[in-house]
């Protein structure tokens, strides 16, 4: 596993962040970056699966700049964070490390979580009144969604597993084909943050292909279902679910049981977004998180 992550060591943190590493309970360490006074309130970012924290970089930045302590993370097998020896991906794996960082603060944080993210974040905020945060933001998920939306970032993720891509342009390529967009909006600079080269010569994602590898079915174990809606059901902490009005994954049924179990919690509908808010209307969506985060 060392040689396939030679460059897994560069530091690809944002001009004006500070890099942060935190050791989890099974030696895992996670890499992040901070924005802002290092004493002021925090807000931590979890990206979704197959992503990093550079999903979060505007965002992080515009928190740090309106006096937040914005921290963004690589979740475990991501980014420049650890890889899993055993190879450990479960939800519930994710949601004891996002629970162990939140656990560093002198002041229990806000959680903003996409996807993958906002299922750990769930764990740790359904902990009712021992809960380590003090809010939580959902971005496009909830306990019970689509499966043939899930069906549809697998197979991506999965397509280029082993083969990964000739040139970033390919990548771009692929991207674009897979959002829908008819067009290639990523760039170099943005897209080495998301693979690397190796020793073939062909680029390949940065994430761990354990995080992929065995996860044929979109459908979630009724535990798993089970876990995520009892979370749901527990938290005390003020919650906002935020969904993209293209989203593949969050449908009306799956809001509709959402505000059905939680029914205190704040929705809002980004039109014009899909799964992927923050890079489909970032605008809307830093606007919709500052009215939050204010009104806590």
């Amino acid at each position: 596993m060392d040689d396939e992550r030679d460059d897994m060591n560069m530091d690809f943190s944002e001009p004006g962040a500070t890099r942060v590493t935190y050791e989890m309970d099974d030696g895992v360490r996670l890499v992040g970056e901070t924005f802002g006074p290092d004493d002021a309130p925090a807000v931590v970012l979890a990206h979704g699966g197959g992503q990093t924290r550079y999903a979060w970089s505007r965002v992080a930045k515009r928190l740090g700049a309106a006096g937040w302590h914005a921290v963004a993370l690589d979740l475990r097998g991501h980014g420049e964070s650890d890889w899993d020896a055993a190879g450990d991906y479960t939800i519930p794996r994710f949601g004891r490390d996002l629970e162990q960082v939140a656990r560093q603060f002198a002041q229990p944080p806000v959680i903003v979580g996409a996807s993958l993210g906002g299922n750990a974040g769930l764990l740790v905020a359904g902990q009712g009144a021992d809960a380590p945060c003090r809010g939580l933001v959902l971005v496009d998920i909830t306990p019970k969604i689509d499966e043939k939306g899930v069906d549809k970032i697998i197979g991506f993720m999965g397509k280029h597993l082993e083969d990964g891509f000739a040139s970033y342009d390919e990548a771009a390529e692929a991207i674009a084909g897979y959002t829908d967009r008819g067009e290639r909006r990523s760039n170099r600079d943005s897209l080495r943050r998301y693979l690397r080269e190796r020793p073939d010569g062909r680029l390949r994602w940065h994430w761990d292909p354990q995080f992929i590898v065995g996860r044929k079915s979109s459908r979630m174990a009724p535990e798993s279902l089970g876990q995520l809606e009892g979370a749901l059901a527990a938290a005390t902490v003020p919650i906002l679910l935020v969904r993209g009005s293209n989203s593949d994954l969050v449908n009306d049924d799956s809001v509709a049981e959402f505000l059905k179990i939680a029914p205190k919690a704040q929705f809002r509908d980004v039109t014009g977004a899909g799964h992927m808010i923050v890079g489909d209307r970032n605008d809307v969506f830093a606007e919709t998180l500052d009215d939050f985060l204010n009104g806590l």
